[in-house]
C-alpha cells in the first residue's frame, strides 16, 4: 500500500508537532523517521496510526482519505517500545487479541497464530506469559500480534530501544528479513541512525518538526543536502569550520586560521561563488595521518574503539575528529601531519545551512 503525506501539520495548542511536511511512501518500501527527541518524527507516526487528527494537510493510503477514519479501521500493525503486551495472557492470547476484536472464528485464530508464532520464532512459547519471555522474546511477540492482522501498513515507534545492544543487532536484521518477505509498506521511528541506515530503503531526517531530507541512506551520507543532515548522519559526526573559498589560476582553496587546503574544481566553484564564509564539512574517515599531509597539528586526546582509535588533533584554534588503525600507535602531545581527502569535503550557507553543492 502507498502512503501520502501531503503538506501534514499537526499542532498542540500553540506548540507545533510537525509543519508543512510531505513526503510519498511507495508499496512495499521500508522508511525510517529519523531525529533526535523532539523533532515531529513519532507525532508524524501517530497521526498516520489515527490516534492524533491532523490540524491541517492529508494523509492518503492509495487513494484513500484517511484524515478521520479511527485507527481500528485503517488495517494497520504498530509495535511500539514497550511492547505493551498483556502481562494476565498468554503469549498465544496476545497475539490472537486483535483477531478476537474482530470477531474472526476460533479456528481461523488457531491458524494464524501459529503460522506468525512459527515466523517469529516463539511457536514453543505460545503457553508462557509475558513475564516469562526474555525482552527479545517480548518483542517478538509484538511483532506477531502487529502481523496477525495481515495489515496493509506496519508502523514501529523505537522498537529496539530496550533492547541490549546485541540483540537489538539481531532483531534489526529479523524485522529486515521479515519485512521484506512479506512486502508490507513498514515505517520505522528511531532516533538512532544505524538503525535507520541499516534497515530502511529511504530516510526523512527530520528536526524541529520539518522535514530535513527525505533519501536513500547512501546518499544522505555522501550528498547531505543540509548542515543539520550532514551532522546527524554518520558516527563519528562530521567535522565543521568555517572557511573561505577563493580561486586563483584555475585552482581553488579553502582557508581559515593555519589551515589552507586545496580542492578540486568540482567542489571548489559553488562555494568560491558564495560571497562570505562558508562552512565546511568533512567526515573523519577522510581525513589521515600521514607523513606527506599538509597540515600540521597535534594530538589532544585517543580514545580506542576496538578496531580503530578515534583521534581529536588541535590544528591551531581548529579541532577535528579522525579515524586511525589501532596498528599504529597514537598518543596525547603527539606532533602529526594530515592529509584531507577534499573530494568528500562537503559546504554548506551558513545563513541557510543548506548544502552549496547539492541542490534540493
Amino acid at each position: 500500500m502507498k502512503v501520502f503525506i501531503d503538506q501534514l501539520t499537526k499542532k498542540f495548542g500553540d506548540v507545533i508537532g510537525v509543519e508543512d511536511l510531505t513526503l510519498h511512501i511507495d508499496d512495499g518500501e521500508f522508511v525510517a523517521f529519523l531525529g533526535p527527541s523532539g523533532c515531529g518524527k513519532t507525532t508524524t507516526l501517530l497521526t498516520l496510526a489515527g490516534i492524533y487528527k491532523p490540524t491541517e494537510g492529508e494523509i492518503r493510503f492509495d487513494e484513500r482519505v484517511v484524515n478521520r477514519v479511527p485507527p481500528k479501521d485503517r488495517n494497520i500493525g504498530m509495535v511500539f517500545q514497550s511492547y505493551a503486551l498483556y502481562p494476565h495472557m498468554t503469549v498465544f492470547q496476545n497475539i490472537a487479541y486483535p483477531l478476537k476484536l474482530k470477531k474472526v472464528a476460533k479456528a481461523v485464530q488457531h491458524e494464524r497464530v501459529e503460522q506468525v508464532a512459527t515466523t517469529m520464532g516463539i511457536g514453543n512459547l505460545l503457553d508462557r506469559r509475558p513475564g516469562q519471555l526474555s525482552g527479545g522474546q517480548q518483542q517478538r511477540v509484538a511483532l506477531g500480534r502487529a502481523l496477525v492482522k495481515e495489515p496493509d501498513i506496519l508502523l514501529f515507534d523505537e522498537p529496539l530501544s530496550n533492547l541490549d545492544a546485541r540483540l537489538r543487532l539481531t532483531m534489526r536484521g529479523e524485522i529486515k528479513h521479515l519485512q521484506k518477505d512479506l512486502g508490507i509498506t513498514s515505517i520505522y521511528v528511531t532516533h538512532d541512525q544505524v538503525e535507520a541506515m541499516t534497515m530502511a530503503d529511504r530516510i526523512a531526517v527530520m528536526n524541529g518538526g520539518h522535514l530535513q531530507a527525505f533519501d536513500a541512506p547512501d546518499e544522505l551520507y555522501s550528498r547531505p543536502k543540509t548542515q543539520f543532515v550532514a551532522g546527524f548522519v554518520g558516527n563519528p559526526p562530521m567535522n565543521f569550520l568555517s572557511v573561505e573559498v577563493s580561486q586563483a589560476e584555475g585552482r581553488y582553496v579553502a582557508q581559515a586560521a593555519g589551515l589552507r587546503l586545496e580542492i578540486g574544481r568540482e567542489r571548489g566553484e559553488r562555494p568560491a561563488s558564495h560571497a562570505g564564509a562558508v562552512v565546511m564539512g568533512i567526515r573523519p574517515e577522510d581525513i589521515q595521518i600521514s607523513e606527506d599531509g599538509t597540515v600540521a597539528g597535534e594530538i589532544y586526546i585517543v580514545e580506542p574503539l576496538g578496531r580503530e582509535d578515534l583521534i581529536d588533533v588541535r590544528v591551531g584554534r581548529h579541532s577535528f575528529l579522525l579515524l586511525a588503525s589501532t596498528e599504529t600507535q597514537h598518543h596525547a602531545g603527539e606532533r602529526v601531519k594530515l592529509s584531507f581527502d577534499m573530494e568528500k569535503a562537503q559546504f554548506f550557507d551558513p545563513q541557510t545551512e543548506k548544502s552549496l553543492l547539492w541542490r534540493q
